[in-house]
């Protein structure tokens, strides 16, 4: 599991900072999770193959988090594209995104299809034999959305030296490492956990990114292998969560906590900071295992 931040801060983009955006790599996929504007700079600049993207989640229509999609979308017509484009995102998102094409005469010549959201609690939005995505309702000043990336458990690893041992037929490895329990050529019945390793956990990935403090969705968290909170604010600046529905760094924190997360990473950081590690140190208070984004970081898990 590889995470790429392409843009990880609020509101404005900057010469040097970039509003929301990333790429989760997942058993072969490759998700944009939000596109604030300069995505596909930002895309460009880490060697993402645009191809390669089929799913794009956009959690709220708030500018910094989605003004890059037309741009985005029209330069995939400009390279040819052929391939679906899914996108994921708020009830509105379609009829915006259209509308832009529509009045620049940009109509894609590639199928795109829009899975617009409307409910308020969990739903899985996408699912494959190797992956599942489902929504983290979020409390903002709009209808928001995170999403919970899991991949789904692999097949049992074969010790093809114990099935040696054991005198197991070869055509019999595919089911073995399926689970079941298989005869040798002798005809005894011989335990799949005799003959198997256990696979790697699945891993998962959450992306909560803008809400106010919600211990609501620490239930659907729970034991998540990396959440990425957002953590606009230091304590400093605390009063203006309420008005902004944002949260500050050890409120992420204290999420991570109560789920049982194993890494937290902090991102969109309110441009009024200049020493990011500010909102390590004060997320450490409460949770250890803390990281920072940063524009062009690279996270592999």
């Amino acid at each position: 599991m590889k995470l790429t931040i392409l843009g990880c801060h609020a509101a404005t983009p900057t010469a040097s900072t970039h509003p929301t955006s990333q790429v989760l790599e997942m058993k072969g996929h490759l998700f944009l999770i939000d596109c604030g504007e300069g995505t596909q700079v930002q895309l460009r600049k880490c060697k993402v193959k645009f191809s390669r993207i089929k799913h794009i989640f956009i959690s709220h229509l708030h500018g910094d988090h989605f003004f890059g999609l037309v741009g985005l979308i029209s330069t995939f017509l400009l390279l040819g594209r052929e391939a679906e484009l899914h996108v994921y995102g708020p009830k509105g998102i379609k009829e915006a995104i259209l509308l832009l094409l529509k009045l620049g005469k940009a109509y894609t010549n590639y199928p795109l299809y829009f899975h617009e959201l409307t409910e308020n609690t969990p739903q899985i939005i996408f699912e494959d034999d190797k992956v599942s995505v489902e929504t983290i309702p979020l409390d903002h000043r709009v209808y928001t959305n995170g999403f919970l990336f899991k991949e789904k458990p692999d097949d049992r690893k074969l010790n093809v030296e114990a099935a040696r041992d054991l005198n197991i037929d070869m055509s019999y490895y595919n089911k073995i490492k399926q689970g079941f329990d298989v005869e040798n050529k002798a005809g005894k019945l011989i335990s799949n956990s005799e003959i198997t390793f256990d696979p790697p956990p699945p891993k998962s990935y959450a992306f909560c990114s803008d809400t106010a403090y919600n211990p609501t969705m620490v239930p659907q968290l729970e034991g998540t292998t990396v959440l990425y909170h957002e953590s606009t604010f230091l304590e400093e600046h605390y009063n203006l969560c309420e008005k902004t529905k944002h949260s500050t760094a050890k409120e992420a924190a204290a999420i991570a906590k109560k789920a049982n997360v194993e890494t937290l990473i902090l991102g969109h950081y309110s441009s009024r900071y200049g020493n990011l590690e500010l909102f390590r140190k004060e997320a450490q208070e409460i949770f250890e295992n803390v990281e920072l984004a940063e524009d062009g970081k690279i996270f592999s898990f």
